[in-house]
């Protein structure tokens, strides 16, 4: 029987790193814990048009949106479409003024008079202005917007009137600052205004210097830019940098589609690097056409999920537009939003302006701990796969000092933010691995009894799914420690090796196996290796029935990889989403289903396999499945956003449900086992009869 050595050394450095990851860990999560508050939005012409629906005064249903928990309401810019009709300002066709003209409805002499001189343009828009506030900021928005050749005053009377050359339609729909009557209104209604300005075309310093204008003397929680772009794009954004600064406003950014990182908007990363990431937010919204299909209670869960799990600070809901049964739609939408407030105070976060979080980069010095802890992970698996390495020692130092050199000096002379990517991406698959595989080493070692009950095989297989999955967390926070930043915090930079990570940890585990067992005729001592045993697997005559079973090992192995992450498009059961929503509702934070219906009960048979003795094949591809489970309790933790306490604990309770579902997978086998052996020993005494 081969004997693998464990070189001490390495180890010591492997301990060694992993302290100055559990450090890093330990800081990540006092930064995630002091971000606790969230901005709790809606839009403010959605309580507006609920008051409308209603038939109520906007100011009861401002008050009542206040005393549910709404923090800040969202004002974008105006626009003639909402002007003509509050009627503050209204903007009128050229042609559908010549028509009273010509009809005779048009009475007003002075008008009349202007339409006679030829000085009204079928093409053209006339903004008259009713409200002096409100007119002032569309004439100065208008000449930004369009120029002093396509906008002229006039003097219809005694009141001034723009003429403006553009497309009516268009024109309608067109921003045109922010109203400064609004976010008053909001303010006084107890409310902080979550700014959403757009920008100007060819945005000047000027440019940018009349919005912030406008935002004086506004209550403002944070600024989350309109359109393609934020303020200043392209070349006036250290201008927006400035102006925020000077404010001390926030910016908020809107969570991708596929829940990873942002609407795209130029000049946005920029933008955050030029504020500091300690000085911007994420932003979610469940979309208009889904919210409809979710009942209140479904809602709400989704937002208590989506603040813990991906580090959203600032949630801007939208109101029902129909009504829950028995139900007004004012009490439906009030429902609503004390229901999300009361959910997330519950868990401990506070409804005010939106929580950022510090910016934090570990010490250089700890990080380069880490890196040459990957490195020594590395030249320990290639000693427990290689003979020959294993027996040079020598030739093991000079492989982790070319490793921890390449690794650790990147870190040491900058952030070595590539370096960091492949020791993250090192850490999900070596340390799964390597448990798996110190596991395989241990049982080799020891002498196991021949006979071993149910009860007994189910507590030796859990404390081992409990001591290997410990190894496994190693993995998890050498992972952390390797990319935790705020700019992971805040998906700026995320892992693009999750995919990799579910397949890599079966590949090495399978090429350890290989070279400890003999996958072929059963024996569980000694192999010839794995490239003796490859060869033998290339030789293997085919049948039929074997190439449709690996078609079928094929496609579950294309569904397994394609359902994981946020951009595969494989479509989740209805049954599992069920599941899924039952868990998260009962657990602090769901487990992967990999890890609880496949890995760790694949783990425990895997056990089972081995105490009973079944065909070393089988045993190979249970070890397989189960490296699937470690590994996904590793890659967890590629998902930065998430706090790294819930990604812990969903680990542990992954492997505590698992372990269930596995013992109880061992019982229906061996109930299976003793009636097949039974109905066969009926069969031989038949036999024997006739």
């Amino acid at each position: 029987m081969k004997v693998w050595k464990y070189n001490k050394l390495l180890l010591g450095v492997i301990i060694l790193g992993l302290i100055a990851a559990l450090i890093i860990g330990v800081q990540r999560h006092q930064v995630e814990q002091a971000s606790r508050q969230v901005d709790l939005a809606i839009d403010y012409e959605g309580l507006l048009e609920l008051a409308e629906r209603e038939g109520l005064p906007p100011e009861q249903v401002l008050k009542e949106a206040r005393e549910a928990g709404i923090s800040s309401l969202a004002v974008y810019e105006t626009t003639f479409k909402k002007l003509n009709v509050n009627g503050k300002t209204t903007a009128t066709k050229g042609s559908d003024i010549l028509n009273r003209y010509h009809s005779g409805s048009l009475t007003d002499p002075a008008w009349r008079d202007l339409c006679a001189s030829g000085r009204v343009v079928g093409t053209e828009v006339y903004v008259v202005g009713h409200d002096p506030q409100t007119y002032k900021e569309v004439k100065e928005d208008l000449f930004r917007r369009l120029g002093a050749d396509r906008v002229t005053v006039l003097q219809v009377g005694s009141e001034e009137v723009l003429a403006v050359k553009a497309h009516y339609e268009s024109f309608e729909k067109m921003n045109i600052g922010m109203p400064t009557d609004e976010m008053k209104a909001v303010n006084a209604a107890g409310f902080h205004v979550l700014a959403r300005p757009s920008n100007y075309d060819a945005c000047t310093p000027d440019d940018v210097e009349a919005v912030f204008k406008r935002l004086e003397g506004i209550d403002v929680s944070e600024i989350v830019y309109s359109g393609s772009q934020v303020l200043g794009a392209n070349k006036s954004l250290q201008a927006t940098v400035d102006k925020m600064k000077e404010k001390s406003i926030n910016l908020g950014l809107i969570e991708g589609v596929t829940q990873l990182q942002f609407y795209p908007q130029d000049g946005m990363k920029e933008l955050a690097a030029g504020l500091g990431y300690d000085h911007v937010v994420r932003l979610y919204s469940i979309g208009k056409d889904e919210l409809p299909k979710l009942k209140i209670d479904a809602a709400v869960e989704r937002w208590s999920n989506t603040d813990e799990e991906r580090n959203i600070r600032i949630d801007l809901l939208r109101i029902y537009e129909k009504p829950a049964p028995d139900k007004t739609l004012l009490s439906t939408n009030m429902e609503y939003f004390k229901a999300v407030h009361d959910k997330l105070t519950e868990q401990g976060y506070e409804i005010d302006k939106a929580g950022t979080f510090a910016a934090y980069y570990p010490s250089k010095i700890l990080r380069a701990l880490v890196m040459a802890g990957v490195a020594a992970a590395g030249v320990l698996y290639l000693s427990l796969v290689i003979p020959a390495l294993n027996r040079r020692r020598k030739l093991q130092y000079i492989l982790f000092a070319v490793f921890a050199i390449i690794a650790a000096v990147p870190v040491l002379m900058g952030s070595g933010s590539k370096i960091r990517v492949v020791a993250a991406l090192a850490s999900a698959n070596l340390f799964p691995s390597l448990a798996i595989i110190y596991l395989m080493d241990f049982v080799r070692s020891r002498k196991m009894p021949e006979h071993i009950s149910l009860p007994r095989m189910i507590v030796t297989a859990a404390l081992a799914l409990w001591v290997t999955g410990a190894c496994s967390y190693m993995g998890a926070a050498y992972l952390s420690g390797s990319l935790a930043d705020t700019e992971y915090f805040l998906e700026f930079n995320i892992f693009r090796g999750i995919k990799l990570t579910f397949v890599m940890p079966i590949i090495l585990v399978a090429v350890a196996f290989m070279q400890r067992f003999d996958i072929f005729d059963g024996k569980m001592d000694d192999c010839d290796g794995v490239v003796a045993q490859m060869k033998k697997i290339l030789d293997m005559p085919v049948k039929i029935k074997t190439l449709v079973g690996l078609f079928f090992v094929l496609v579950a192995g294309i569904v397994f990889v394609a359902r994981s992450g946020h951009t595969s498009g494989m479509p989740v059961s209805g049954l599992e989403l069920q599941f899924r929503a039952f868990l998260e509702k009962a657990l602090y934070a769901r487990p992967r289903t990999k890890e609880l219906m496949i890995g760790h009960p694949a783990f425990m048979l895997a056990a089972m396999a081995f105490f009973r003795k079944w065909p070393t094949m089988v045993l190979f591809a249970l070890v397989l499945v189960a490296a699937i489970g470690q590994g996904s309790m590793v890659e967890t933790f590629a998902h930065m956003r998430t706090p790294i306490y819930m990604s812990f604990v969903r680990g542990i309770g992954g492997i505590v449900l698992g372990a269930f579902v596995g013992a109880a997978a061992m019982v229906m086998v061996e109930i299976w086992q003793a009636v097949m052996a039974r109905a066969a020993k009926g069969n031989q005494e038949g036999s024997k009869k006739d």
